[in-house]
């Protein structure tokens, strides 16, 4: 496991707090990082402890692209802590909280991401229990990261939880993971990922509840809403999917992740073919004012031909960011006012 000493690290400000430790902004070897410190007062607990090596040693497995990238860790006076990529666009919760529903084409841009990196997550024999809005987050291009490993199972380990006891957060569990069942497959990730979407692109979580006992007779036994009923534009295919993903039985989900990313590719790549064709029929009809240089815009790269939700959420995520200042131009703007004030006194007399 790289070593990195915390003395090295210059902190900044706070960036979220967990039950086990606290996210600060940070600085190494003078990129911006993001610092995970395991709190001091449960630095003790051997348990804990374990669980936070455990995620230490998981992330240090796993390099992918749409994967919180692990740069490395140590221990101070009895306190773990890590380092990893900071990325610096928020999480698709915030999106939802500031914006509310999410097109579909951003959803399916999430989705096919999201499932790229719980494949290779699957594939490293890594089941992350934890999928939700908030552990997924995105840098200002709409490049998603998936993050929060904490309660992750490595299946090529014993496992640190204790057999029968339920982890994961309540609105997103799969019925295997509130039944307490020893084998919980992959599949566990994707019912998730169906929780996910259908609340990115309805703004409403599948199922509803005062408090967890709800909740988890809801995920037990009743019926997923659909949403395609739920007053959303979005292509009949995508609804089915996220049907498919909500399935009580493992069995009756998707075969795996990358299988969902290959529909949700298809869709993506169906839009954008409809996109420029719409584009050719407009700029024939209209040919005076479209030149030769706007026929080679048109070819673009495979990425944004593949994927149109980049472009929304690339937007989307630009005015999500606080407009950056300048102080020069505000050193400018006060001048000019001094000026302008002092102009009509002298007027006024």
């Amino acid at each position: 496991m790289k070593q990195i000493a915390l003395a090295d690290l210059e902190l900044g400000p706070v960036l979220g707090v967990g039950t086990v430790g606290t996210v600060y902004r940070g600085i190494w070897e003078g990129r911006t990082v993001a610092v995970k410190l395991l709190h001091a007062s449960i630095s003790t607990d051997e348990l804990i402890r374990a669980r936070f090596r455990r995620e230490m040693e998981i992330l240090e497995k796993l390099e992918h692209p749409h994967i919180i990238r692990y740069l490395g860790g140590g221990e101070r006076d009895g306190q773990l802590y890590y380092v990893m990529e900071a990325v610096e666009g928020g999480t698709s919760q915030d999106l939802l909280t500031r914006f509310g529903p999410l097109s579909w084409q951003e959803v399916a841009s999430i989705g096919r991401q999201v499932c790229s990196a719980l494949q290779h997550a699957h594939n490293h024999g890594i089941i992350h229990r934890d999928l939700k809005p908030s552990n997924l987050f995105l840098d200002h291009e709409g490049n998603v990261r998936l993050g929060d490993f904490g309660i992750a199972r490595d299946t090529n380990s014993a496992d640190i939880t204790s057999q029968g006891l339920t982890v994961g957060t309540h609105a997103y569990m799969s019925p295997e993971q509130i039944t307490g069942e020893q084998h919980v497959t992959g599949k566990a990730d994707l019912y998730s990922l169906g929780c996910v979407l259908f609340e990115l692109l309805t703004g409403n979580k599948p199922f509803e509840g005062s408090n967890f006992a709800v909740l988890f007779e809801q995920h037990l036994r009743k019926d997923p809403p659909r949403a395609a009923d739920a007053g959303v534009q979005c292509p009949a295919k995508l609804s089915e999917i996220i049907d498919q993903l909500l399935r009580k039985n493992p069995e009756e989900r998707p075969f795996n992740a990358r299988s969902v990313q290959g529909a949700l590719l298809e869709l993506l790549a169906t839009d954008a073919a409809s996109d420029r064709q719409s584009s050719r029929s407009h700029r024939s009809s209209d040919a005076r004012d479209r030149s030769a240089a706007a026929d080679a815009d048109t070819d673009v790269g495979a990425a944004a031909v593949m994927d149109p939700g980049m472009e929304r959420l690339t937007l989307k995520l630009g005015r999500a960011q606080p407009a950056e200042v300048s102080w020069k131009a505000l050193l400018v703007l006060g001048a000019v006012l001094v000026v302008a004030v002092t102009l009509a006194a002298v007027w006024s007399r």
